[in-house]
């Protein structure tokens, strides 16, 4: 009997065989996740449970790439992308291979994606708030979100990225970008049963922008209980909170506590608050906080010389560049550290790393 060429079992078996996505160094060598060069350690799953996980991703990847030649070849029966998966095959490891040194973000994001999509009727929508330093990878992480929630990633009709200094820069037109908001959120809703709204700089955004997002927050009732309930994430991106978040972390290291023992309860109680007392924001003021729209807000902690060796080697991979150890200390040693005395992290984070790698192009 002749193979079904629709068939993904194939493809299936193929992948079973590849190496897991960024295991791979110059030279052919096989090289440690994230997870080993920080912990030693093969993780918290056993082999079995891990197993199982590559086995379901793999199935799930390899029914996403069929969709997507078959939309190619036969448009007619195409499903739009505006449907993504309950389980996104890839986010978590996305999340564990190429996201260095967030623990707690890797932990919460992939949590409240997966819990929210599994929802069968969401009365509200996911609301994030991604806190912390410039280049600790919030854009990261908002990037990854939407390229496992939809094919065409951050250019799918069905994600909009608003940056407050950008899109929305005078103050004295904001009944203008309110309405502007409020119908660009309108129509994508109406044209996808699945969205994700991301707002950087969030915490430039005027009060009367983010008193017109409560509407999309707030707990919905909803008008058929037999409907589909249309789904909507928010992501907020904010530095605000990045100090509080280091000096947490610089002084529990320094009391002997290793990066991966920080926890949500060292750090929720005085994020939230000095978000609620910041004055040169109106953020933590707005109806979005004070009435605990935000379901979670996540901390992106300061990364250290070793997570910018990590974001090195990935440019040089996302590249296909040869590298040395030598290069990546190189380009670790570029960066500047901080605290002055202590110089544990790198003030801009792995931001600009991808540029540096030009110096060590032949």
């Amino acid at each position: 009997m002749p193979r079904d060429p629709r068939s993904p079992l194939w493809l299936l078996l193929l992948l079973l065989l590849l190496p897991p996505p960024g295991t791979w160094g110059d030279g052919g060598r096989a090289r440690p996740t994230e997870g080993a060069e920080e912990a030693g350690s093969a993780g918290s799953w056993s082999a079995f449970q891990g197993l199982r996980e590559q086995l379901r991703a793999a199935g799930a990847l390899c029914r996403r790439y069929w969709a997507l030649f078959s939309c190619r070849v036969w448009p007619e029966g195409c499903r739009q992308d505006e449907e993504p998966p309950a389980r996104p095959p890839g986010l978590e490891a996305d999340l564990r291979v190429r996201l260095h040194g967030q623990h707690l973000a890797r932990e919460l994001v992939l949590t409240a994606a997966r819990g929210y999509l599994e929802l069968p009727q969401p009365d509200k929508a996911l609301a994030l708030s991604f806190h912390g330093w410039s280049g600790t990878g919030k854009n990261f992480v908002a990037r990854m979100l939407a390229e496992n929630l939809y094919r065409d990633g951050l250019r799918s009709d069905c994600v909009k990225v608003f940056v407050a200094t950008l899109h929305f820069p005078h103050h004295k037109y904001v009944d203008l970008y309110q309405e502007q908001l409020a119908g660009q959120i309108r129509k994508t809703q109406e044209h996808c049963h699945q969205t994700l709204f991301i707002l950087d700089e969030a915490e430039k955004l005027h009060p009367g922008l983010l008193e017109a997002l409560r509407p999309h927050l707030e707990h919905q009732a909803p008008e058929n209980p037999k409907a589909k309930s249309p789904r909507t994430i928010f992501l907020f991106l904010s530095n605000l909170g990045g100090n509080i978040i280091n000096e947490v972390v610089l002084n529990l290291l320094k009391a002997g506590w290793s990066r991966e023992e920080i926890g949500m309860e060292h750090l929720e109680p005085q994020l939230q608050a000095g978000i609620v007392e910041a004055t040169d924001s109106g953020f933590g003021h707005s109806c979005l906080v004070k009435e605990n729209l935000i379901d979670f807000f996540i901390p992106f902690l300061p990364l250290e010389y070793r997570h910018v060796r990590l974001c090195a080697r990935d440019a040089f991979l996302s590249q296909e560049l040869l590298y040395t150890e030598e290069a990546l200390d190189e380009i670790a040693k570029m960066m500047v550290y901080v605290p002055k005395e202590e110089q544990l992290f790198s003030s801009q984070g792995c931001k600009s790393v991808s540029q540096r790698i030009n110096y060590f192009m032949p």
